[in-house]
């Protein structure tokens, strides 16, 4: 750790079960200069990456639909989420990871993507960061059906819609993905499917 208002005095594993769970304990430096003390839960998962599938001659781009069962946890009755194309780094760069998600999530084989941007999605409790990327695509790229890894328990549906009716989504809160909402919107300033 770099910066010296901050010290870890403790880090105890509470779940390792999925991802890993921990306690920490960190000793900080208040502005009036005291010392004190906090602990907080932090998730490790891991580093993910996420990307925007659009064609821009279609205006369309390429979304994925499928359960998640936080959320429906959470006020989402039917648990469904529709989001960009994303996973998890599993020792991967970031490049290499998306590359290999879009295929086994979408069909369509890349060669070359764009990273535009880095986020970390939920900072105070999560120490995820999210590589974002964007890919233009043809119907040439398409060499499977997507829909996930049967072995990770995936059931993904693939949806390719037009960039304004996604757009409309964020508004109307059909889409409430974060990392799809920034995507789309970054598309969007840069005129993406235009």
């Amino acid at each position: 750790m770099d910066n010296p208002k901050y010290k870890i005095i403790k880090t105890e594993l509470l779940s390792d079960n999925w991802y890993t769970l921990n306690k920490v304990t960190v000793e900080y430096q208040k502005k009036d200069e005291t010392w004190d003390i906090q602990e907080r839960e932090v998730y490790d998962r891991g580093n993910g990456a996420a990307i925007l599938l659009y064609n821009r001659s279609k205006s369309t781009v390429v979304l994925t639909k499928q359960f998640r069962l936080p959320t429906y946890l959470n006020e989402n009755k039917s648990g469904i989420m529709i989001e960009v194309c994303a996973g998890l780094l599993d020792k991967d760069d970031p490049e290499t990871c998306i590359i290999r998600e879009t295929e086994e999530e979408t069909g369509y084989r890349l060669h070359s993507v764009k990273k535009v941007f880095e986020s970390y999605m939920s900072p105070g409790a999560v120490t995820e960061i999210l590589h974002c990327f964007v890919a233009e695509y043809d119907v040439s790229m398409k060499v499977g059906t997507g829909g996930g890894l049967e072995t990770e328990h995936e059931e993904i549906d693939v949806i390719e819609i037009p960039f304004d009716q996604a757009y409309v989504m964020i508004e109307t809160g059909e889409i409430k993905d974060a990392k799809t909402i920034m995507l789309l919107q970054y598309a969007k300033i840069h005129e993406l499917t235009s």
